[in-house]
């Protein structure tokens, strides 16, 4: 497999956890670039570990893992996103300094599942694995950190809701794909 092909798998895989990441630098207040780093190398170990298991997990496990991997996305994001509303329409704006392991795992996984079915694919072409493993997680890394700063920029807009607005981003992710699965 070409270095264009990796590249353009890994910036398709990365475009949720970008989202994602942008969703969490609205919410972030005050800026913490600890907080942006680990959400980003997060979301890039995810990526990139996620095609390298679904890659070992190759030919035997991959009908059990596509029937049902759209399902958790789709709840772990509707939960998150659901979650993010509701405490939206408190009194207060909810801003968060820090993100929870517990909230950065769930949405690692909720990203990264795609990455598993990519990883699958990948052993059906007999290729290796480490260096285009290496160039998601990378990719997925670099475009995460600069959605969390993006988002940070974006949240400072006075007027926004920005949690309500961040919930519907992470539900819409989830529906996304949701529907892309189902419509295959």
């Amino acid at each position: 497999m070409g270095i264009i092909s990796i590249l353009l798998i890994a910036v398709g895989l990365a475009m949720d956890s970008l989202v994602v990441s942008i969703s969490g630098g609205i919410v972030m207040r005050p800026f913490c670039m600890r907080q942006s780093l680990r959400l980003a190398l997060t979301m890039g170990i995810f990526q990139g570990g996620m095609t390298l298991l679904g890659w070992l997990m190759g030919v035997s496990f991959s009908s059990y893992i596509t029937a049902f991997d759209h399902w958790i996305a789709f709840i772990l994001l509707g939960f998150l996103g659901g979650k993010m509303i509701y405490e939206s329409f408190g009194e207060e704006e909810t801003t968060i300094s820090s993100f929870s392991t517990k909230t950065l795992l769930t949405l690692g996984v909720a990203t990264s599942i795609d990455a598993l079915a990519v990883g699958v694919s990948m052993a059906f072409l007999k290729t290796s694995i480490y260096f285009p493993a290496f160039i998601i997680g990378f990719v997925t890394f670099a475009l995460s950190l600069i959605g969390v700063i993006s988002g940070y920029r974006f949240g400072k807009i006075k007027g926004i809701n920005v949690e309500l607005f961040g919930g519907i981003i992470l539900i819409a992710i989830g529906v996304k794909i949701l529907i892309e699965h189902l419509m295959e």
